[in-house]
């Protein structure tokens, strides 16, 4: 496994296929582009597996000094290996490097695995977005993680 910086001629494709796959209302092609067009506030990560092809992503906006995670997936056949966990930690790393202090994400009230992840790496519920999600309709969880710093320990916490 390798956590690298997504490289947008390399990747997209792959990047779209999980999206497809993880997602009932996945982004599109143009919307990944016009991310792309915002390289000072939109970053993305891909994990990669021992041939390296793409087996995860997520993508982040970095506002001032927040970190704005707003989509991560690992491919149906890859979960279950930590590679989601790894990837968020290394994504909460870069983003204190470059100047994040905390991090939020929404989350499907569902999505317990995703959940449990979260919640082992610090972020904490603070709020809830009604009806946010379609295909179906669901309400999203908004989550915090306060005081990343450089150099800080960011990870799963101790059991």
């Amino acid at each position: 496994m390798q956590i690298t910086a997504m490289d947008q001629a390399r990747d997209l494709d792959a990047v779209l296929a999980i999206e497809q796959a993880s997602f009932t209302n996945p982004w599109t092609r143009e919307m990944y582009l016009s991310e792309f067009a915002h390289s000072r506030v939109s970053h993305f990560y891909v994990v990669r597996d021992d041939e390296g092809e793409v087996a995860g992503f997520c993508s982040i906006w970095l506002v001032v000094d927040e970190l704005h995670i707003n989509n991560v997936a690992i491919r149906p056949e890859s979960r279950g290996r930590g590679w989601g966990a790894a990837l968020v930690t290394h994504v909460l790393r870069e983003g204190a490097r470059l100047g994040a202090r905390r991090a939020t994400l929404e989350v499907r009230r569902s999505n317990e695995a995703a959940r449990r992840l979260y919640r082992r790496l610090g972020f904490e519920l603070v709020g809830t977005r009604r009806n946010y999600y379609t295909h179906p309709v669901e309400d999203a969880l908004i989550l915090w993680r306060e005081g990343l710093v450089p150099d800080g320990r960011i990870g799963p916490k101790p059991a």
